[in-house]
């Protein structure tokens, strides 16, 4: 009866002891790195001022299935030891938000939909997006991503950018341009407009002939799509919006082009803007059937006017 008594006192101060040391409160940096040999991870994880990580917390993690590799993000800034040694063990999975940019949109209205759906800080994103992005908007390629539910704000608007950037560079790259340079910027500016206005995707190289005509001849290029930048992106372009938006990006009252890409763009949008079709139309206008009526005219555009009209 005693040697269980003894048994059961051992035990109990052991308990006691694990839990008092899986209770201790771990500093934590926002950026891990893991390495991939186990038997470096201590050694590693102390180098990253993880002190109070030793040499048990590699067999604990080894119990719970060994740890992960790479770098991992963690949002808070102090952890139960349990808790931090879950977070970067293999066995417990990472849950990952489904995000995604559909082409036309704007940074300001994709940020709010992030903030609202998933509980990112909308000024921490457009922060992010501030001070890493090399344009104003239009520097994320429209897609779907998958994020880890532990990312920082600052985190995931780097890797939008830097994936997207990748995407720029090889279509760059195929017509000998630099994206950091003014043409690629050029491109993209009118490859936005295309987006907004093109009814479709074959729309896309008439659309894009329309814009270089009117430069061509000094015109302004008069289109609502551009007044949809921003958080302007949904809403619709009135006699009075045209009227009272004194901004850059309203083509009916300045000439050229807006400063900055307006939204998010495609592939195609960007490839018609490069190649677009070659012709000497200066009007379009959208028809019943969703479409658009492209003219080399002004009076069959007034007929293409009162058409969609009747």
């Amino acid at each position: 009866m005693k040697v269980l008594n003894d048994i059961y006192k051992i035990l109990t101060f052991l308990g006691v002891i694990f839990l008092f040391y899986f209770t201790t409160p771990v500093a934590t940096n926002s950026i891990t790195s893991l390495p991939k040999e186990s038997s470096m991870l201590v050694e590693s994880l102390q180098k990253q001022g993880y002190r109070d990580v030793i040499w048990l917390d590699r067999y604990i993690l080894a119990i719970m299935g060994g740890a992960r590799s790479g770098e991992i993000e963690i949002k808070h800034r102090v952890m139960n030891k349990i808790d931090f040694l879950a977070k970067i063990s293999k066995s417990v999975s990472v849950e990952t938000y489904k995000v995604t940019l559909i082409p036309g949109e704007t940074m300001e209205v994709f940020f709010d939909k992030l903030s609202l759906k998933y509980g990112f800080k909308r000024d921490k994103l457009k922060l992010a997006y501030e001070q890493q992005a090399y344009m104003s908007d239009g520097a994320i390629v429209p897609d779907t991503y998958f994020v880890g539910d532990s990312v920082s704000e600052e985190k995931m608007v780097a890797n939008l950018l830097s994936s997207s950037r990748k995407v720029h560079e090889k279509l760059a790259n195929k017509y000998a341009l630099s994206v950091d340079g003014e043409e690629w910027k050029r491109y993209l500016i009118i490859a936005s407009i295309v987006q907004k206005e093109a009814a479709s995707n074959d729309e896309m190289p008439m659309v894009a002939s329309v814009i270089y005509n009117r430069l061509a001849q000094d015109m302004r290029l008069q289109m609502d799509g551009t007044l949809n930048y921003g958080k302007y992106s949904h809403v619709k372009v009135t006699p009075q919006r045209i009227k009272e938006d004194k901004s850059e990006f309203n083509t009916y009252k300045k000439k050229g082009l807006p400063p900055y890409p307006i939204c998010a763009v495609s592939h195609q949008a960007i490839e018609s803007a490069i190649n677009p079709e070659v012709t000497n139309y200066l009007y379009f206008m959208k028809n019943k059937n969703g479409t658009h009526d492209f003219t080399e005219s002004y009076e069959n555009h007034l007929g293409n006017i009162n058409k969609a009209k009747e």
